[in-house]
């Protein structure tokens, strides 16, 4: 069917929803969105789905949503009976319409007699995560486009270990959502009648109160908090989020008196008044806690994303400025810590093991290696970190400490199986305060760091590729990646390029060997000189991201290097 086909189809269903028949009217004269909205379906793949909020076989709504729901439904129907009688635990963030996109998934499961466990206000998604495994659900559903602008929405699906639902069973999801042949014959029963069958059940503090303990374990040293951390001034922002109430409550927990919450970022907004993208990886996220911070001299600034699963921080320098960490070196002054702090109370694991993403930096590793550490790397997607933490507690064969991914994903204890950034602001303002008993700051920790292992840069960049055309776009530039075979980057030469697609890595001699890594849309160059190039599609936007993690034995070496990859990186696209 064309676009214009489906329009007609939308355009001429007589009980659509009122308020997206009136967007739809709004959108009649305006063919470039209208084209945009009803030429593909929503992808949906192994991370659920996440688009525009609006109407249209393309967009996220009421229609979309349920035959998301109706996918995971149907899936469910083929398992034995108990298992699909555990249920589903449903979340959902401050965006327009999360509320309703959660209950309504409810009522899409509910008419296939599968029991729902609603939170009953926002929460983030790792408490969500954490909730699949407390309540012994066989999946979860959160509604939240983390830190995607305010027009987005999205609909993530975890599986019964409280991880995103794992591949195989991702893909039958998939086939089961492709299959629904009219989303408008999506049944659902009203959730009063649900209500009244058993079949939704409301939640809220039973389960924040136990995920609040779990948060409060985190802490490797709480008597560090008692001497040095109780007097530590702290900024949190939620950035309109999910993390405000319960960032508050751990930050409390934890023993922090001297924090402050951005007042005017504290309010669960669905138009993210403040920012223009609510994420703590931009800059601009983080104005009004710089403004806050320099009144009350505060030596830490930390925020979260809307589902709180992403942390950002900023640190005091001498001159009274802040600086803004990157998620590499927050995961590395984390993972240090933990390491440190477990060797000298003698409580490091013999078979301790580290996990991050093959895009995140190569320092973690470097801290690894000193501590005798595993260091396991996986594909991009917090999900392959959960399915280390899962393989090694059924093969009793390592001792997980930590995992994390560059873009601002941390997972310190794994009672969640997602990153978690309530657990992190919480470790992260311990390791603050245990510099600060030293005379330091977080941004002096990392300059040791450097000085140590020597001195890691990383940068990741992003070209977009909107309107109906864009993954073409996309998988051309990724098919000339691997027609062309690039054999060096700004000069220096490749001396290994792993193609994840095709699960082959070929060095430079036109030697080749297996990489035991699932398949992926993901290109990896190693340089002559130690740096490493990586080139994917993004999982859940229209864009491709280029990301390159190079060292030196000083900063403005690392520095220099980092720029003329870039700009190398540039050319090369525009060319």
């Amino acid at each position: 069917m064309t676009w214009q086909d489906n329009y007609q189809v939308w355009k001429n269903y007589q009980d659509l929803d009122p308020a997206l028949a009136q967007e739809l009217a709004d959108m009649a004269d305006d063919q470039e969105t209208l084209e945009n909205a009803f030429t593909k379906p929503m992808a949906f793949g192994t991370a659920g789905m996440r688009g525009l909020i609006g109407p249209g076989i393309g967009q996220m709504n009421l229609y979309t949503v349920g035959a998301a729901a109706e996918g995971l439904a149907r899936f469910m129907d083929t398992l034995d009976d108990k298992d699909k009688q555990r249920g589903v635990a449903i979340s959902f963030d401050s965006r327009y319409q999360s509320r309703e996109f959660a209950h309504h998934s409810a009522q899409v499961l509910g008419a296939h007699g599968i029991p729902s466990f609603v939170f009953d206000d926002i929460r983030p998604t790792p408490e969500l995560s954490f909730a699949v495994r407390h309540l012994h659900t066989y999946a979860g559903i959160m509604i939240t486009a983390s830190h995607n602008p305010k027009q987005y929405n999205g609909f993530k699906i975890y599986g019964p270990d409280g991880g995103q639902m794992p591949p195989k069973a991702a893909d039958q999801i998939t086939e089961y959502v492709n299959g629904i042949d009219n989303m408008f014959t999506v049944k659902t029963v009203k959730e009063t009648t649900l209500r009244k069958q058993n079949l939704v059940h409301i939640i809220g503090e039973d389960v924040d109160e136990d995920y609040l303990a779990g948060v409060k374990a985190v802490s490797v040293n709480p008597k560090l908090i008692d001497e040095v951390g109780k007097d530590m001034t702290l900024i949190y922002t939620p950035l309109h989020g999910t993390g405000h109430i319960i960032g508050y409550r751990a930050l409390k927990d934890a023993g922090y008196d001297h924090f402050t919450m951005v007042k005017e970022q504290a309010i669960a907004d669905p138009e993210f008044p403040t920012v223009t993208h609510p994420n703590p990886e931009f800059p601009e996220a983080f104005n009004m806690a710089i403004e806050l911070g320099k009144k009350q001299g505060a030596d830490l600034l930390v925020a979260t994303d809307p589902d709180a699963d992403r942390l950002g921080a900023a640190v005091r320098m001498p001159n009274g400025e802040y600086q803004l960490m990157t998620g590499n070196q927050i995961a590395s002054v984390l993972l240090n810590y933990i390491l440190k702090a477990k060797q000298d109370a003698g409580k490091l694991p013999a078979d301790g093991m580290v996990v991050k993403s093959i895009v995140s930096t190569e320092l973690a590793t470097k801290i690894a290696d000193h501590y005798g550490v595993k260091m396991v790397n996986v594909l991009t997607g917090f999900k392959y970190i959960a399915e280390q933490i899962k393989l090694a507690e059924q093969n009793h064969d390592h001792t997980f400490l930590f995992g994390f991914e560059e873009s601002f994903g941390y997972l310190i204890n794994p009672f969640v199986r997602d990153k978690d950034a309530i657990q992190s602001t919480i470790l992260l303002a311990e390791v603050a305060a245990d510099y600060k008993q030293q005379g330091l700051t977080l941004y002096d920790g990392i300059q040791q760091l450097y000085k140590t292992y020597g001195y890691f840069k990383e940068k990741t960049t992003a070209k977009e590729f909107d309107g109906v055309d864009g993954a073409d776009k996309m998988a051309a530039i990724m098919k000339s990646l691997r027609d062309s075979k690039p054999t060096e980057f700004a000069g220096v030469k490749v001396e290994t390029t792993d193609d994840y697609q095709t699960q082959v890595a070929t060095h430079q001699d036109g030697g080749t060997e297996k990489l035991d890594l699932p398949v992926s849309n993901v290109l990896k160059y190693w340089l002559a000189d130690g740096t490493w190039i990586a080139v994917r599609p993004s999982g859940t936007e229209p864009k491709i991201k280029f990301y390159i993690g190079t060292n030196g034995k000083t900063d403005e070496e690392a520095t220099q290097k980092l720029t003329d990859f870039e700009n190398a990186l540039t050319q090369w696209v525009k060319d």
